[in-house]
């Protein structure tokens, strides 16, 4: 057995995500074999004093079925209809099917803006931590009824990638319609090959990987390799694997070689970290030169007004803005800022010895501290 995979038996807290292509039909009606079969495995994870978090999709795709649309709406306000029609009904099926089992569940509805604002997050995080300690399982989903485009996470993915690394569990497993990662679309090339195991996501993955979802769902393989990049720097173990088949999470939890696994770096990220990368928005951004970036990536060091070429933005201390690379402007860091834009204008490209003359005071020699800045590797 695959060392790697062999860990995945410990985990002790973990999060599932189903998208809509799992938990319906072709023709967009609930597959009420698949949810309840699903639901089983859960519930007997938790009988094992394992910690379960559930992330599902759905809500828009039954509510457009229940309403007898062939395809969900474009419009946002239809969107949300449909998503409170749909998140009824779904609840609905897992509270009655769960209860079966035993098990209690308790609705969870997130947006981005719960995520990106720090108090909230906290909450958010307190709660369903509450939640597994009572022994219930949180079913978590983004809030699509009041969300609008500029606070969505945008897919389930992302979301369930964020509440795993946010929550500290030990695995992320994403269920869906397709086998695992392959080298190539296996719809367009029948020599196509499943990769069991991947250390590190390539241009070309992602390349090969611009397929949608289902006509009722948001998702597709980019946006699951978009999970398994926040997993792996995270570190989060994160499964991608087919729904079909049979006692799929168990099979996976005991370290079976199903899916493809997406191995996450040795350390663990600190929460605060966590936060400032994944799940806080970024208001502004700092570009900055050479000498900065080696200093911020090779080194770990903090990143001091000297290095600043430009601020872009309208943003005030305590808030998140990425940090740009000069030469290709990719996004290379991100971090609190000890001061505004304006006061960043200001001392732009000067010592941290002006700080002081320059602004009338100096609070920080750092632009950024490096407690405070998660660097991309």
């Amino acid at each position: 057995m695959n060392i790697m995979r062999k860990g995945l038996a410990q985990s002790r807290r973990i999060v599932v995500k189903v998208g809509t292509s799992t938990l319906t039909h072709a023709s967009g009606q609930l597959n009420l074999g698949r949810i309840e079969r699903i639901v089983r495995e859960l519930a007997d994870l938790n009988n094992q004093e394992r910690e379960v978090i559930l992330v599902s999709s759905g809500a828009i795709g039954i509510g457009s079925t229940r309403m007898g649309f062939k395809k969900v709406p474009r419009t946002m306000p239809e969107k949300q209809a449909l998503a409170a029609i749909g998140q009824g009904t779904l609840l609905h099926i897992y509270e009655k099917i769960f209860a079966e089992y035993g098990q209690t569940v308790a609705q969870v509805l997130l947006t981005r803006e719960d995520i990106d604002d720090r108090i909230r997050y906290l909450n958010a995080t307190s709660a369903v931590t509450a939640l597994l300690n009572m022994k219930v399982i949180p079913i978590i989903n983004e809030n699509d009824t009041v969300a609008i485009e500029e606070i969505k996470f945008g897919d389930n993915d992302t979301l369930s990638a964020m509440v795993a690394g946010l929550i500290d569990a030990d695995l992320l497993l994403i269920l869906s319609d397709v086998d695992g990662l392959y080298d190539s679309d296996p719809r367009l090339n029948q020599e196509a090959r499943l990769l069991g195991q991947v250390e590190e996501i390539t241009d070309q993955m992602e390349e090969n990987s611009h397929s949608r979802g289902s006509r009722f769902s948001s998702g597709g393989m980019l946006t699951k390799l978009k999970a398994a990049r926040i997993c792996m720097a995270a570190g989060v173990p994160m499964v991608i694997a087919n729904s079909e088949v049979e006692d799929v999470i168990r099979k996976i939890v005991r370290g079976e070689e199903v899916g493809t696994l997406f191995v996450p770096r040795e350390e663990k990220m600190h929460a605060r970290k966590k936060w400032i990368a994944f799940a806080s928005l970024s208001q502004g951004s700092i570009l900055i030169d050479k000498g900065a970036e080696t200093a911020l990536v090779a080194k770990g060091k903090s990143l001091l007004p000297s290095g600043v070429l430009e601020v872009r933005g309208d943003f005030e201390r305590g808030m998140v803005v990425a940090v740009l690379s000069a030469g290709s402007e990719r996004e290379i860091a991100r971090g609190m800022v000890n001061y505004s834009s304006q006061e960043l204008q200001l001392v732009a490209g000067k010592k941290s010895s002006e700080i002081a003359k320059i602004l009338g005071e100096k609070d920080y020699d750092e632009a950024i501290h490096r407690n405070n800045l998660w660097v991309e590797n």
